[in-house]
């Protein structure tokens, strides 16, 4: 089974445009996590950046109480961060880069580049039962280093096939780049979820990509929240999740 992991970062987003600087404000982050979870969702995503946009200290810690499935905590491999992580005890780590100009993460973690520094919060984060995933693109060398930073997890990041759906020789390009990468990531013993700029139009394309366990997917169900309700769209996007892998 495919599962759901729903990123509720941009309900923050939502909430700071108006109550930027307050201690109170709506949306709610957790109120979100309720909803998708009642829903049927089989994780909460969440990423805390070093700049604080949307998702703040406060909301980290009261997400993490009311989490009553799995948190996949997104963060930046800096100290301060791995402190938190140590402290909040989430299930699962993903480290992402950060570029404090883009309003989402943009590419992945350059591992080839890291790897020692990567490795060393992979040992201390796994030492506390925290299941460690890198958000990387489907590149073989990037791959390969994931291997070698003892990392258990990598989150391929699809963003390059979402921005190529209008484009079918371009999308089925980056597909194959993303199973190929699948592949490559299983033969070497690592679990592969996968996420970034899936919506409703294109997810069930992901379908071609084997060996996936989870897809994080935010953005688009927050989006779609607005006119049909955090559930309806939580439940939606599990309907064109169903049935992977496809038979045959």
């Amino acid at each position: 089974m495919l599962r759901l992991g729903v990123n509720i970062d941009h309900v923050a987003t939502l909430r700071q445009a108006r109550y930027r600087g307050l201690d109170h404000g709506e949306p709610c982050p957790v109120e979100a996590v309720r909803q998708a979870e009642a829903a049927g969702a089989h994780g909460i995503t969440a990423h805390l950046r070093e700049d604080r946009r949307h998702i703040l200290d406060r909301d980290i810690w009261a997400i993490r109480n009311a989490v009553q499935t799995r948190l996949n905590f997104e963060m930046a491999n800096t100290p301060e961060m791995i402190d938190i992580a140590l402290r909040l005890k989430p299930e699962a780590v993903c480290l992402v880069p950060e570029n404090r100009a883009e309003v989402t993460t943009e590419g992945g973690l350059d591992v080839v580049g890291q790897a020692n520094a990567i490795a060393g919060a992979a040992a201390t984060l796994g030492q506390a039962s925290i299941e460690v995933s890198l958000f990387i693109d489907p590149d073989p060398a990037q791959i390969e280093a994931t291997a070698g930073t003892g990392s258990p997890f990598i989150e391929l990041h699809t963003g390059a096939y979402a921005e190529a759906h209008s484009d079918e020789a371009k999308r089925a390009s980056e597909l194959e780049r993303l199973a190929k990468s699948a592949e490559l990531a299983k033969s070497l013993g690592i679990g592969v979820n996968a996420g970034h700029g899936l919506n409703y139009k294109n997810t069930r394309g992901i379908f071609a990509v084997p060996h996936l366990n989870e897809l994080n997917i935010g953005h688009s169900i927050v989006s779609r929240a607005v006119t049909v309700g955090l559930g309806q769209a939580v439940r939606e996007m599990l309907g064109l999740m169903d049935g992977y892998p496809p038979a045959g």
